[in-house]
């Protein structure tokens, strides 16, 4: 099932794709079988819900099948999209989870390695990406997203799968330039020979990625959620990346170092996920038969649209606007 947050006369809503070329409000067709009072109001009322919801919707859905006239439909051009989840509490990412592109990795951990976007920074399918001159290089990261369905907290790898109710897509903008900006170059304090009477100062690097990952609109997200029961393995999914139409890269989900079991159960160890979080897989980022790279299209300087598909998903599309600083 495809599930999208949207906004159609007049009126936000959530709903369903029974075609892929038309939305149902899920409002609608709850009606339909007479339960308007069960309805969630927002995607992560939907996945709070749990089994019994799941049950309600598809139960709705069955109906709106068999009586297809009953309920009006939108097609996906009329309507504005929204993020499939408007404010997840938490966007967890993943930084440089690529095999693909190990032999850039000089120094890192052997465990995922975490970064955090905002609620802010989300946009939907067709919706803008701001750009302003002070952003300097801002390009695309195309990336699996999965999208938590039920609470973990310490959960261990072989649960890791119960706690995903599906898939889409994300966009993970990112300002090279203002990384730079905001890397330190310091000596940190640690205690010498783990004696907390000395001291020693230790070369380091620190970046932190408020800005550069996390300014609005960083974060495109959609178009929809495709439940888990609809994609059978999550790491053999064919992902690309279009600027202006042309190809910049392809690549395999087959390529992420660490899996969707292991990062949820990971992931669970530090940070409760709660129904609705979003945890971004890491940048597909093979290149393309026609060469070039991903950090090369600087849509500060290029413009857009620039487009994400994944099999068995869809394709996520964005303009790019400018505004003054």
């Amino acid at each position: 099932m495809k599930l999208a947050s949207f906004h159609a006369d007049g009126k936000d809503r959530i709903g369903y794709s029974p075609d892929g070329n038309s939305l149902v409000d899920l409002a609608a067709a709850i009606a339909l079988i007479g339960r308007s009072y069960d309805c969630p109001r927002t995607m992560i009322d939907l996945l709070e819900g749990g089994a019994a919801m799941m049950s309600l919707v598809r139960g709705a859905v069955a109906a709106v099948s068999a009586k297809p006239d009953a309920v009006a439909s939108f097609l996906l051009s009329s309507v504005v999209w929204h993020p499939p989840v408007r404010r997840p509490l938490k966007i967890c990412c993943l930084a440089l989870n690529n095999s693909a592109n190990a032999d850039r990795i000089m120094k890192g951990p052997k465990h995922p390695a975490i970064f955090l976007k905002t609620a802010s920074s989300l946009v939907g399918h067709n919706q803008p990406i701001i750009c302003k001159s002070s952003y300097g290089r801002v390009h695309p990261e195309p990336e699996l997203a999965i999208v938590i369905g039920k609470r973990a907290k310490n959960v261990k790898p072989e649960s890791g799968f119960e706690h995903v109710f599906g898939y889409t897509i994300m966009n993970d903008i990112t300002s090279p330039t203002m990384r730079g900006e905001d890397t330190f170059h310091y000596r940190a304090i640690h205690p010498k020979n783990n004696n907390p009477g000395e001291i020693e100062y230790v070369d380091s690097w620190v970046s932190y990625s408020g800005r550069y990952k996390g300014s609005d609109t960083f974060g495109c997200l959609g178009p929809w959620i495709v439940t888990r029961d609809e994609i059978a393995d999550p790491h053999a999914l064919d992902v690309s990346c279009h600027h202006q139409g042309r190809l910049i890269t392809e690549d395999n989900t087959t390529n992420l170092f660490h899996k969707t079991a292991d990062v949820v159960a990971f992931v669970s160890h530090y940070l409760t996920l709660e129904p609705g979080d979003v945890i971004a897989m890491g940048t597909a980022l093979k290149k393309s038969a026609q060469g070039g790279a991903v950090q090369n299209v600087d849509l500060n300087k290029l413009g857009g649209p620039v487009s994400v598909t994944i099999a068995g998903i869809g394709t996520l599309s964005n303009p790019v606007t400018h505004e003054d600083d």
